[in-house]
């Protein structure tokens, strides 16, 4: 799950985007409210055409075997729509996990049911909603269980069971403390057989820089900015490629992308940023795929 908070393109600055989250967050209102008000998102999955070519990016990027192989998917923070389960259905797949640390997802079947009038179009066979009276319904016709505890739903998945993980802008808000369990949880239960697919933005949600590095770790990882919605766990790009082999994976980089110069003033970072060299920070983002040792 990625939250996506005041666009990074606003020209709002990142100062008045601490407090105006650190305020909104502290509002008891229920996550779909904020979603309606425009105000917070997880991600853009809630896209028909986009959750498609995401889901295809993925999935072509792993190299799983074409439709109708009967293969196991997970998607890792599905966020604000079901629509991978719909999209995995279409592709072959024979079951389908979705985890993400709450109930996010929309509960408008419409959605869905234009969800898959665009995989009808895409000439894929869609999901048949026609008595489809809740998302409960939806999952069931797609063999796909919703599962909303972050790492102890993990948990629950048997050992090896899944050919296909992947995740869109999702390990970098994963917290930093469950991080390298997270990963052994996806280890434990890819096949031998299996592949991982990652797209990471290692960007923050203040205008899209380098501004959380500026905090302190105890700041920064204390509950409070946590619930803020605007956390990353700050983890750059050669410490978690690093994680991902410590826990059982080999690494391909399929891409990355770079600032030109860095930027941020370096002096403006956190004493545990400043050690890192140029290279390394200008990374903003890369792909992943990752296949069981």
């Amino acid at each position: 799950m990625v939250e996506v908070p005041l666009s990074r393109k606003s020209g709002i600055p990142w100062q008045v985007k601490v407090a105006a989250k650190l305020v909104l967050s502290a509002i008891p209102l229920r996550y779909g409210m904020w979603r309606r008000l425009g105000l917070f998102r997880h991600g853009k999955m809630d896209r028909p055409k986009y959750g498609y070519e995401v889901f295809k990016c993925h999935f072509e990027r792993a190299g799983v075997s074409r439709r109708n192989t009967g293969f196991t998917q997970l998607e890792l923070g599905p966020g604000d729509s079901l629509c991978s389960a719909m999209i995995g259905y279409a592709f072959g797949a024979s079951a389908t996990y979705l985890v993400d640390v709450g109930s996010y997802a929309q509960d408008d079947l419409g959605f869905y049911h234009s969800m898959a009038g665009f995989l009808s179009q895409e000439g894929l066979e869609a999901p048949d909603l026609s008595h489809a009276r809740c998302l409960n319904d939806l999952l069931a016709v797609c063999g796909a269980q919703y599962l909303t505890q972050g790492l102890a739903s993990l948990r629950t998945i048997p050992d090896q069971s899944i050919h296909f993980i992947w995740s869109h802008a999702v390990l970098q808000s994963v917290r930093r403390s469950e991080f390298v369990d997270t990963l052994k949880e996806l280890r434990r239960i890819i096949r031998s057989d299996g592949v991982c697919s990652h797209q990471i933005d290692l960007r923050d949600f203040l205008g899209g820089n380098l501004n959380s590095l500026r905090f302190r770790k105890e700041l920064w990882e204390s509950d409070f900015m946590i619930r803020s919605r605007f956390y990353t766990n700050r983890i750059r790009y050669s410490e978690m490629l690093r994680l991902f082999e410590q826990t059982g994976f080999d690494v391909h980089v399929s891409d990355a992308s770079r600032w030109d110069t860095l930027p941020i003033s370096r002096a403006k970072l956190s004493p545990e940023f400043r050690c890192l060299s140029d290279g390394e920070l200008c990374v903003s983002g890369f792909g992943v795929v990752l296949r069981p040792r």
